[in-house]
């Protein structure tokens, strides 16, 4: 199974808050992340994880939202994509595109 997280998470409390920035409270977020080995993908809207399972996928975003466990409030948006099949989405969808279009895109 193949499943493809797409999330956004940050804190609107002040104490959590650099003035506008959140940037590094996302970057604790994103360690935890590189450090559970799930193949990922960082855009400026949000995150990709590619997780073999939704126990999994849900337990990244229950893993982000513990390491934001200071802030006295969080906003998060989650999107999954889950299809029976291997692994390798995160890469494979792009690269599907670029071959029906014969170039690369944009990243």
């Amino acid at each position: 199974m193949s499943v493809l997280l797409e999330f956004a998470m940050f804190p609107t409390s002040d104490e959590c808050r650099k003035g506008a920035s959140v940037s590094h409270q996302v970057a604790k977020i994103i360690d935890m992340i590189d450090r559970s080995g799930l193949p990922y993908q960082l855009t400026p809207m949000g995150t990709i994880v590619e997780a073999s399972s939704v126990k999994e996928a849900l337990g990244i975003v229950e893993r982000a939202y513990e390491e934001l466990g200071e802030c006295e409030r969080v906003y998060s948006t989650i999107k999954l994509d889950i299809r029976k099949g291997e692994l390798g989405r995160l890469k494979g969808k792009i690269a599907s595109v670029e071959e029906k279009i014969g170039r690369s895109v944009k990243r």
